[in-house]
């Protein structure tokens, strides 16, 4: 993928591709992909067939050399779904294909080889590296799991990694507590980077950062794509860190991707009263245009997702929602006379300019008459 200017984040590398994931240029493509959480009974004898619906079919195809960017507020089921594509949690139901194979049913000793192609990034920089261990050993372990190098050999390799993403070598005796946040998240990069995969799926990043450091991994993450050709699936809850970053986004909401679009196309025209809210929620560093634009917020909360709404999840929330919103699910589809690549599951799309109205605190949506399936919480 080439690299546009630091500021204009990555050129886009082509509209989504149609079909299954042996068509060129697909590296993973997740189709229906279903996961559910079982919720225990109160009792000890009681049983309860109640699940938590964190991903709810799922199709997403993941192009060789792209950034995909992955958005939603916490809980509408991101990490879920970066689990399930990483194999890192079996599915409930659906497939998941990495270049065209299906990996959805292998067993652990089965996807040892496919370890090697996919990996990924945790979110929190101090959980996810063990403070008992020196950072070499952490960052040497997938050499020494797929027995790729040892001895000398191993430590070569890591000390270069280190390099790699800007860490010196020579601190690699030294355990994670005796470096800062960035250098830590730093590690996570350098040991996801080990057996050099083709995807990387990289869970909030930067969320756990202070803004400073935030910059310095997301110019790391891009630099690296550049020299090592990487494919990547970024998870975010800031659209302003996927606009620079992404050349294509999905929103997600409530376990479901309610659209999916090319960077440019989605911050110039979104369809879905999803997204809108999400852009406005984008801080503005000039506190009087800050002032001018309109804010626009969505009533209410999240929904549970152990009984999610019917219909469109997001319509307890909408401005725009009417009876229908409550009734049937609204499929995935371009809207208007938008390009093949932009696709938003509403009944009602936002037109070109279109601005939703201010919802006041306390507000609850109107959804017409008849709608008894306000959940929320």
């Amino acid at each position: 993928m080439s690299q546009g200017p630091r500021g204009e984040g990555p050129r886009s590398v082509g509209a989504v591709g149609e079909g299954g994931g042996d068509r060129p240029g697909v590296l993973l493509e997740l189709q229906g992909v279903t996961k559910h959480f079982p919720v225990k009974g109160g009792g000890f004898w009681r049983k309860s067939h109640d699940a938590v619906h964190a991903v709810d079919g799922v199709d997403l195809q993941v192009r060789r050399g792209e950034t995909l960017g992955l958005v939603g507020e916490t809980g509408s089921g991101k990490s879920t779904l970066a689990r399930c594509m990483t194999r890192l949690l079996p599915l409930t139901s659906g497939r998941v294909l990495l270049d065209g194979e299906d990996i959805t049913d292998l067993k652990r000793s089965q996807l040892r080889p496919y370890r090697r192609r996919v990996q990924m990034i945790f979110q929190d920089p101090y959980g996810s590296l063990n403070p008992r261990r020196r950072v070499g050993s952490i960052i040497g372990d997938p050499f020494a799991i797929h027995k790729v190098a040892d001895g000398a050999e191993r430590k070569r390799r890591v000390q270069e990694l280190m390099d790699l993403v800007g860490l010196n070598p020579e601190h690699y005796n030294r355990f994670p507590a005796e470096f800062s946040g960035g250098q830590r998240q730093r590690i996570g990069v350098a040991r996801a980077l080990a057996l050099r995969p083709e995807l990387v799926v990289a869970d909030e990043p930067v969320s756990a950062l202070d803004v400073s450091v935030r910059a310095q991994v997301v110019n790391l993450l891009a630099d690296l794509q550049d020299e090592l050709g990487l494919t990547y699936v970024f998870i975010t809850h800031d659209l302003s860190v996927v606009r620079h970053v992404s050349n294509r986004v999905a929103v997600m909401y409530v376990g479901q991707v309610v659209e999916l679009a090319d960077r440019h196309d989605l911050y110039a025209t979104p369809r879905h009263p999803y997204t809108k809210v999400l852009q406005s929620a984008i801080p503005v560093p000039d506190p009087e245009q800050s002032e001018r634009r309109a804010r626009v917020q969505a009533s209410g909360e999240l929904p549970s997702p152990i009984n999610p709404p019917s219909g469109c999840r997001f319509h307890p929330r909408c401005p725009k929602a009417q009876p229908i919103c409550a009734q049937v699910v609204p499929r995935l589809e371009v809207k208007f006379q938008d390009p093949p690549s932009h696709l938003a599951a509403c009944h009602f799309p936002l037109a070109d300019g279109e601005e939703l109205p201010r919802a006041e605190a306390g507000d609850v949506a109107r959804v017409g008459p008849g709608d008894g399936d306000r959940r929320a919480g």
